[in-house]
């Protein structure tokens, strides 16, 4: 089953701001909807408290470590290992291939060395923000895809949707070998 870390991302590695997004992008929330629609979600309890509410179509699984946080509509983990256990049978009971990760900055950290994929949102702009997405290795990931879009009509700035695969350990032998 894959793990896919799906952020946006802009060209300083900046994520969040004041627990929001330092950007409008109407277009990436459409490409959120449809990459998280019927799959598990994971994501942390600030990036939850940004969001409102559980995301409908979708089962979402919050990570805290308040013992005492609770929210309508979601399961809450104590940690990621048990966040990702409870995703893994959400996913089978969904039928889907794929479990979420959908931030913060923690979380992402937590959960790079797991993912099999990662979905990222070029934003093509710096801001100035508080939450950062961990550096993509390049001797661990290839980009497999890779979509420009100009800015939209909703649109505050030109972006890229990114997808990257895991490089497994046999393909790094074999590039090593050659």
């Amino acid at each position: 089953m894959d793990i896919v870390l799906l952020a946006a991302v802009a060209a300083n590695g900046i994520i969040g701001r004041d627990n929001g997004l330092p950007w409008r992008i109407k277009s990436d929330m459409q490409h959120f909807r449809s990459l998280t629609m019927d799959k598990p979600v994971v994501m942390g309890r600030r990036t939850f408290q940004s969001i409102g509410k559980p995301l409908a179509g979708r089962t979402t699984i919050v990570v805290s470590r308040d013992a005492a946080f609770a929210a309508p509509g979601i399961l809450v983990a104590g940690s990621l290992n048990t966040a990702l256990e409870a995703a893994r049978g959400e996913a089978l009971r969904r039928g889907s291939d794929a479990i979420m990760i959908t931030g913060g900055g923690d979380i992402y950290e937590q959960a790079l060395p797991l993912a099999t994929r990662l979905a990222i949102t070029e934003v093509h702009k710096r801001v100035e923000g508080d939450a950062r997405f961990p550096a993509i290795d390049p001797k661990l990931w290839r980009e497999v895809a890779r979509a420009e879009h100009d800015r939209g009509p909703a649109d505050e700035v030109s972006f890229a949707f990114v997808t990257y695969a895991r490089i497994s350990a046999a393909a790094t032998n074999q590039t090593g070998a050659s």
